[in-house]
């Protein structure tokens, strides 16, 4: 896919503002006014390789920004594992009734490990419950009713 270099330019301006006119002004197109920008900004947008590009683009930034399910599972085992650390603010008295608040990094507590445990549990299935019962159970239909009933 071989796009000139304002199609790339377009492309880019158009994924980075959302706003096709301006990014065919801006990718140094020519244009008499802004409706001549707008309306040429749309053919280009029908254009498969402008298109695809976009496409293209669009979906690379969205994996990047986006956590694989094994990016996930990493971190949470490493949460279990007690191997990875969050930042708190702890506050510190410096005597005379003043304190200060400084920056720690701490390791996951038994809570979070608990949690990090019971969501790889819930991903892996191991929290289900099967329970199979097997067997037959005799069903007796009794006549109770009196004729009297009647």
């Amino acid at each position: 896919m071989k796009l000139t270099v304002k199609q790339k330019a377009f492309s880019d301006y158009y994924i980075k503002l959302g706003n096709a006119t301006q990014a065919y002004i801006n990718a140094g197109y020519k244009a008499s006014n802004r409706q001549v920008a707008e309306v040429n900004s749309a053919k280009l947008l029908t254009n498969h390789k402008v298109k695809d590009y976009i496409d293209e683009r669009l979906a690379e930034v969205s994996s990047k920004r986006i956590a694989s399910a094994s990016e996930v599972l990493e971190y949470l085992t490493s949460v279990l594992r007690g191997e990875s650390q969050s930042e708190i603010v702890v506050i510190e008295g410096e005597g005379d009734g003043c304190s200060i608040a400084k920056r720690m990094m701490k390791c996951p507590d038994e809570k979070e490990k608990l949690k990090a445990a019971d969501s790889l549990a819930k991903r892996y299935g191991l929290n289900v419950q099967n329970i199979n019962v097997t067997g037959s159970i005799p069903v007796v239909i009794k006549d109770d009713l009196d004729d009297d009933d009647e």
